[in-house]
């Protein structure tokens, strides 16, 4: 791995899910760091773990150096290597089962910002890793704040 690509971490969560839900992420490149916090007063698991990684990329001013992405979402992580999300987007986001791909906004996002350069890694959660750990972190600092926006397209689809 270049020495000069760049580093992201991210996490994702809903209490209860679905419940009041929060995304992190950490970025580290040559030395600096920067993190990336949100969250939403209605969300799932999943569309917070897309979130950190489209708010992580959307964050980035260049990529020409390469990205290592890494997430403990399997979700996330496989739909991508695997090649599902590609599949589901060619067949009109229905998946091999018949049924409809969930997410479809976020997939759409995150697929618009990926290119051969970003390198998605799965991680294993709660494993003592330290990006992914303060990602974890503050994925719920941000669940717990009272003040939370709405996911207007889960609160208008659920």
């Amino acid at each position: 791995m270049s020495k000069d690509k760049i580093i992201i971490y991210t996490d994702g969560g809903a209490l209860k899910n679905p419940g009041p839900g929060g995304y992190g992420a950490v970025i580290a490149y040559q030395g600096h760091h920067k993190e990336i916090r949100g969250g939403f007063r209605l969300t799932t698991n999943n569309r917070m773990e897309l979130m950190a990684c489209i708010q992580a990329l959307k964050a980035l001013k260049t990529y020409k150096d390469g990205v290592v992405l890494y997430c403990d979402s399997k979700y996330v992580v496989d739909a991508i290597n695997k090649g599902w999300v590609f599949n589901w987007c060619s067949h009109g986001w229905i998946k091999s089962d018949r049924q409809p791909a969930k997410n479809i906004d976020l997939w759409k996002v995150l697929l618009e910002l990926i290119n051969d350069r970003v390198e998605f890694k799965w991680v294993k959660g709660h494993a003592g890793i330290k990006g992914n750990e303060r990602c974890d972190a503050i994925v719920r600092e941000e669940s717990a704040k009272l003040d939370l926006p709405p996911d207007i397209v889960y609160e208008n689809t659920n």
